[in-house]
């Protein structure tokens, strides 16, 4: 009897990589061992969410929904009907994943590193949180995996604080954590055959934002690191096409684009100029730290506006008859907000409703920013100026995400994040579930 092989799916997330630098890289013969992969396949154009940060748009790549749906907003987020933080996690999210899904038909999976899968849900197969996990420990499905990983060096991430001190730390550290964290996907792998796998490569991130100006701008020391750095993704991409089997599809993608930071707004600082934010005396550090009697609206990383609206918000002081015409003002002021030198820094606002719809709508803010390349929103609190830059050069832009699949046309030019998960279930012959907002794109 002849019995059809089910699809078989591997997924590469390269974190923050530009389509458009990739493309760069490869007409230049930088990358051959990605070159070769990249023309058995199509490659296109892939958005990110609002905001376009790691958690957002993986937790809508693995969802296929958007964030009014799945519940993920930010790294942080407010505790409902208080002015304290949290950090939103897998225990947040309130969709199925794309890995679920596949277990739940019977389908074997290793999820490895991809962000907000901590605490780590049940799988059939592995699951290695990403990097918001705080320590390996509790970080793995099944528990027995960590132990297993911990002999092997892996780690979670690199310290980020360390290149901050010295950035010369950098490198070694990235190289240090790819290499562990190549190896331990491999040796998972080579266990027996997976039907769907996913790694996902943050240190291409980590890597950007320290040294993406540096690489512009030629720097003698670390444009030549960061290229060597991507020299060992393509040394790892030779070995991946090298241990897969042929009938394995090859999918590479990223969550966001890349550039050059000129400077950091710190929008919170513009709040309190215009007398829409106050403090309560001593130092202001956090969202605590605010006069809610006085404060009309506050941000949150990354250029999420909250109004301090009565009945919603613990202290609020903003009357709900008075919420649109409020809300209005302050999409007007944003919108016109410049620079020091006169530079526009926001391209876009937009209503949580113009961009988000689900169950968890109330819990967005009212205002999302999408800011001019090079500006990078920040919801920092008690800064004395409204723009400033530290060793962080480089920022995520909206645009400019790829999408990379190998043996397959892809039906459009440019798609979104939230199409990947769907276009997945596709490939593999899975039901796409009712309530996707993403489409297959093959």
């Amino acid at each position: 009897m002849w019995f059809k092989k089910k699809p078989r799916v591997v997924v590469i997330g390269l974190d923050g990589t530009p389509l458009s630098f990739l493309r760069r890289r490869l007409e230049e013969g930088a990358l051959p061992s990605m070159k070769n992969l990249f023309d058995q396949g199509s490659t296109i154009e892939l958005k990110s969410t609002h905001p376009c940060v790691s958690c957002v748009a993986w937790s809508s790549m693995m969802t296929g929904k958007n964030p009014g749906k799945h519940n993920i907003y930010g790294f942080i987020d407010r505790k409902p009907g208080t002015y304290s933080i949290y950090l939103p996690n897998s225990a947040t999210m309130t969709s199925t994943t794309l890995w679920e899904i596949l277990s739940d038909k019977g389908r074997s999976v290793i999820v490895m590193n991809v962000p907000v899968t901590y605490p780590p849900r049940t799988v059939n197969g592995y699951m290695v949180s990403g990097f918001d996990a705080p320590r390996l420990g509790g970080a793995t499905y099944p528990d027995t995996l960590a132990p297993r990983l911990k002999t092997q060096d892996y780690e979670i991430d690199i310290d980020p604080w360390r290149a901050r001190e010295n950035l010369d730390n950098l490198y070694p550290d990235l190289i240090r954590v790819f290499q562990a964290r190549v190896n331990a996907f491999f040796n998972l792998y080579s266990e027996k055959k997976w039907d769907f796998a996913i790694l996902h490569i943050m240190e291409t991130d980590r890597l950007y934002h320290f040294m993406w100006e540096h690489m512009e701008q030629g720097h003698p020391k670390y444009a030549g690191q960061f290229m060597s750095f991507f020299a060992e993704i393509d040394k790892f991409f030779a070995r991946l096409v090298k241990e897969l089997d042929e009938d394995v599809t090859v999918i590479v993608m990223s969550d966001h684009g890349f550039c050059t930071l000129k400077k950091e707004i710190y929008f919170n600082k513009f709040l309190e100029d215009r007398g829409y934010l106050a403090y309560k005396p001593g130092e202001a550090k956090g969202l605590s730290d605010i006069d809610t009697a006085r404060t009309r609206a506050f941000t949150l990383d990354p250029g999420r506006v909250f109004i301090n609206l009565k009945g919603r918000e613990g202290e609020g002081c903003v009357e709900p008859g008075d919420y649109q015409a409020f809300k209005d003002e302050l999409h007007c002021a944003l919108r016109e907000l410049t620079d020091e030198g006169g530079n526009k820094v926001v391209k876009e606002i937009f209503a949580k409703e113009e961009i988000y719809s689900g169950e968890n709508l109330d819990a967005a803010a009212d205002l999302i920013i999408n800011p001019v390349d090079g500006y990078d929103p920040k919801g920092a609190f008690g800064k004395k100026a409204l723009s400033g830059k530290g060793p962080i050069v480089g920022m995520h832009t909206y645009d400019d995400a790829l999408l990379f699949i190998k043996g397959h046309r892809l039906q459009a030019e440019v798609a979104s994040v939230i199409d990947v998960a769907p276009t997945i279930l596709k490939i593999m012959e899975v039901d796409i579930p009712g309530d996707f907002d993403g489409v297959p794109l093959v």
